[in-house]
């Protein structure tokens, strides 16, 4: 028996698990897109699978409702992965081990994959279903969603007739999402110059942060362990000369860092100088952050192996001023909707390769022209460090629309349920809407999904309740569709 196997709805849990199983990083979907159209196969269903590992399922309408609209049910493959120091999951070959905790399903010692491997589940579950009375069905999963939207980029929108979407990659129970942030992806690059080491080799890192979306989460004033790590050499350069040997921190753009570390030499009769420093700032950072990221931690300590080369003087002031000074974190708030971050951008990913530094950010804005001034920004700063910027993922915001006749339908669906009205809002994180809006002229879109907390993090969470309220909120939804 699996561990999901007592949870209702027994249907969507069991789907849920047997998709865990199943390795799904971005890029490397073929798994999980293969099990697709073996379920599709089972189930005499019609699927379209393309070279980005797409797939679209389709699924004639219920007795009474032949007439109605066709639906598109869209969600992701992928998912983030991310993993506890010292946790043996390979993410290219194992699947996931989940656990139950009161009402939240969890993994232990990796990212849940909720965010959208619930999405897939729902899907199937409606699709394998002879109960559920819906539309003409067009389920929709894109690839590589986490990594610049991919997948979505290269569907073809011949393969899709339908005109209203539901999006399955929301993470509140409640909201109707209607609208969302555009963004692109950027790479800084610096060059480096490297000479013989010399004095001893110490680590310095930074540990322990919460983390979480950089869309979602971005304004709620937790550290990015990458700028953290910078503050941290800016500390020691007062009064302690190094120079850089390797930095390295975060694993995906789109995903705040929770780790980041750099390799120094130092002279020896500077070693207990550099601890002092470290320590005094660790307490502050414990004082900063006892709020937002309670288990933060700024740490040194010597390394056994002395290093071949290290970054020149200048490389090392270079590369510290680089990524503590470009910008980072909530740039403008939106005047139109309140508590709405409107632009954006994340240090995800810090690596100094042999004579290469490279920082790669997420950006995000709902006002398009917001993005290019980002891109601007990031590039003027770079190039007058004697950088490189280079911009890729470009996707477009996802515009609130006043009519819409699938949120309408959405609204009085919920009403039925609850006796009230869900809430409709606009969010700052990048969701596949946009993309496929510019791809299906007039498409109607609205995005829903359970509660799940932490995502992008090993504390994901996912709601047992909230999953079956919303698996049920859907299914009647699907009902008002005539």
């Amino acid at each position: 028996m699996g561990v999901l196997s007592n949870l209702e709805p027994k249907e969507v849990f069991t789907f849920f698990e047997e998709i865990s199983a199943i390795p799904r990083a971005s890029y490397q979907e073929k798994k999980i897109s293969d099990y697709c159209v073996q379920f599709a196969k089972k189930h005499n269903l019609s699927c379209y699978q393309d070279e980005w590992n797409n797939i679209v399922i389709k699924k004639a309408a219920t007795k009474g409702y032949e007439e109605a609209p066709t639906i598109i049910l869209q969600g992701h493959l992928d998912m983030v992965c991310e993993k506890e120091p010292g946790c043996g999951i390979d993410f290219e070959k194992d699947g996931l081990e989940l656990m139950v905790e009161g009402d939240d399903i969890t993994a232990k010692g990796t990212t849940l994959g909720g965010d959208d491997g619930i999405a897939i589940a729902y899907a199937l579950a409606i699709l394998a279903s002879d109960q559920i009375a819906h539309p003409r069905l067009e389920v929709l999963f894109t690839s590589s969603e986490e990594v610049g939207m991919d997948g979505a980029s290269g569907i073809d929108p011949d393969k899709l007739d339908g005109r209203m979407l539901i999006n399955l990659d929301s993470e509140e129970e409640g909201i109707l999402l209607a609208g969302c942030a555009g963004g692109a992806s950027a790479e800084c690059i610096l060059s480096m110059r490297r000479i013989p080491s010399s004095g001893i080799a110490v680590k310095v890192t930074v540990n322990g942060l919460a983390g979480g979306h950089s869309g979602t989460e971005i304004h709620k004033g937790r550290a990015n362990a990458n700028l953290t790590l910078a503050r941290a050499l800016v500390e020691l350069s007062k009064s302690v000369p190094y120079h850089i040997v390797q930095c390295e921190g975060g694993k995906k753009e789109n995903a705040i860092p929770r780790e980041s570390s750099a390799v120094l030499c130092i002279e020896n009769e500077d070693y207990s100088k550099a601890e002092q420093i470290i320590q005094k700032l660790q307490k502050e950072l414990a004082n900063e952050y006892a709020r937002t990221d309670a288990g933060i931690r700024c740490l040194i300590q010597r390394e056994d192996t002395k290093p071949f080369d290290m970054l020149d003087e200048e490389s090392t002031k270079a590369a510290v001023m680089m990524i503590y000074g470009l910008p980072n974190g909530v740039q403008a708030m939106s005047a139109d909707v309140e508590g709405l971050v409107e632009t954006s951008l994340n240090l995800g990913i810090l690596n100094l390769e042999k004579e290469r530094l490279s920082l790669r950010y997420a950006l995000r804005s709902s006002v398009e022209s917001s993005i290019q001034a980002l891109i601007d920004k990031l590039s003027y700063l770079t190039k007058g460090m004697g950088g490189e910027i280079k911009v890729s993922g470009i996707y477009p915001a996802w515009e609130y629309k006043r009519e819409s006749k699938l949120r309408d339908k959405m609204i009085e669906a919920y009403e039925n349920m609850y006796g009230k009205k869900p809430t409709v809002e606009a969010i700052h994180a990048g969701l596949e809407c946009g993309i496929l809006a510019g791809k299906l002229p007039g498409l109607d879109c609205i995005s829903l999904g359970p509660d799940m907390q932490s995502v992008h993090t090993t504390q994901e969470r996912l709601s047992i309740s909230s999953t079956k309220r919303v698996w049920e909120y859907l299914i009647a939804a699907l009902g008002e569709m005539k």
